[in-house]
């Protein structure tokens, strides 16, 4: 058994085919909520806020009681043979209900497994790293937890979800680059920089893509393009990293060419190069190219916990506010 969050929340049975998807709205993030904490009990108040936001009823805890009651009839039972025929899904706790496992999976389990399994690979085997890459991102049905995002758990757990994507995105690509796909990618990386017109990882790879393929202009225009998109969102320059492949691409830094027949990849690929001036850090020894790429990997962990911290406090501080209110008019 499998409980799908990337896309619309389902639960599939990988033995039958059988797949249960919840009707409502309320049903959705109720389960989305429930499988984002599976193990972990999730209160009856963060339930009420997932499913009725600043708009609860009246009887907001009976009404949670009615919709985990349907959604407990919808859950298939265990199969016989499973080790666990009396698996209860959905358990009530003193403070609210947790959502058993047992021998259930995630797809955002498999997905982080298979993700981080592919960028470990990505230095010394990135052809193995592209293929552990794309067998996860083909996990995704559609944006995490669609149809459920309705409060804070569910919303912050998207977001750190999409976060976790694009970065697969990032990873594999840059693996693309290092068997000497470049070709095969550009299409693909274009896309990207029209979908996430902030993310300058996704014009570095391009830049790259495109100079390995003979388009020099093209790259130095992806560069002009990323600088007005940068400017006119966020009011900000490129950082020096994609002003470093710039400047690389200017002056036709032999460490951008693609690599030869069982080559191993320029180190810059993944790590971005320095800028040429006085001021320019030194580009990592491939010795030390794995470190960069945990401490990348690390940053991104923890900006993602971040900006799920601050969702959910934005959710805290909506819920005080509701209940300052309701105290003041009694």
């Amino acid at each position: 058994m499998q409980f799908r969050v990337l896309g619309p929340v389902e639960v599939h049975d990988e033995c039958t085919g059988l797949r249960v998807l919840p009707t409502g709205d309320k049903q959705r993030a109720l389960l989305g909520a429930l499988v984002v904490r599976s193990g972990r009990t999730v209160p009856v108040h963060r339930l009420v806020d997932e499913l009725w936001g600043e708009h609860p009823p009246a009887n907001a805890t009976n009404a949670l009681q009615a919709h985990v009651a349907r959604l407990r009839r919808l859950l298939p039972a265990q199969p016989a043979g499973s080790g666990e025929p009396d698996h209860e899904w959905i358990v009530t706790r003193s403070l609210g209900y947790v959502l058993r496992l047992g021998r259930a999976t995630t797809d955002a389990e498999r997905f982080n497994r298979l993700a981080a399994e592919g960028r470990a690979a990505t230095v010394h085997d990135p052809g193995h790293a592209a293929e552990l890459l794309r067998r996860a991102l083909a996990l995704w049905r559609g944006p995490a937890l669609e149809g459920s995002v309705r409060g804070g758990i569910c919303a912050a757990e998207a977001a750190q979800l999409e976060e976790s994507r694009l970065t697969a995105l990032e990873a594999l690509y840059d693996a693309c680059l290092r068997t000497g796909r470049h070709d095969e990618i550009t299409g693909e990386l274009e896309e990207l920089t029209t979908d996430h017109p902030v993310r300058e990882r996704f014009y570095d790879l391009l830049m790259v893509a495109l100079y390995r393929c003979g388009r020099q202009a093209e790259a130095l225009g992806v560069y002009d393009r990323a600088r007005k998109r940068l400017v006119h969102e966020l009011g900000v320059e490129p950082g020096p990293a994609l002003h470093g492949r710039m400047e690389a691409i200017l002056h036709h830094d032999p460490a951008l060419a693609a690599p030869g027949p069982g080559a191993p990849p320029p180190v810059s690929v993944r790590a971005f190069p320095a800028s040429s001036g006085p001021d320019a850090a030194p580009a990592p020894a491939p010795g030390h190219e794995a470190e960069v790429l945990v401490l990348t990997d690390e940053i991104a962990r923890l900006r993602r916990h971040v900006e799920r911290l601050s969702l959910e406090q934005e959710a805290l501080i909506r819920r005080f506010d509701r209940l300052s209110a309701q105290a003041q008019a009694r």
